[in-house]
């Protein structure tokens, strides 16, 4: 019989079933993600494609500024369809803080 506490259970469960970030999304291959954010940040139009590598910090070795590096977070936002809140963008200074966020974020597609 239905009890409102086996309700209640199954409620939950569907709940975290369907809405839940850490069961809904599913994380994309690091190397996938490696090559997406290489693309996007070659394409950036102060950027020498040349320059871009894995471990390249946009400051130091793009010679990219701050507003340059907000834009760059944008078109990763745009490319992986998901927002990356400010606290966490300003964290992300390099290709591969980029990568090592986006992999690890079950939104990112």
């Amino acid at each position: 019989p239905n009890t409102p506490f086996s309700l209640t259970s199954s409620f939950n469960n569907f709940f975290r079933r369907n809405f839940s970030d850490e069961v809904r999304g599913t994380f994309l291959d690091k190397s996938e993600v490696t090559d997406r954010v290489l693309n996007v940040v070659k394409n950036f139009q102060k950027v020498d494609p040349s320059k871009v590598t894995p471990d390249a910090h946009f400051q130091k070795d793009l010679g990219l500024d701050s507003l340059d590096t907000v834009e760059i977070v944008m078109a990763l936002e745009e490319e992986f369809g998901f927002e990356i809140p400010d606290n966490e963008a300003d964290k992300i200074n390099s290709v591969d803080m980029a990568v090592e966020f986006i992999a690890s974020h079950p939104q990112a597609k």
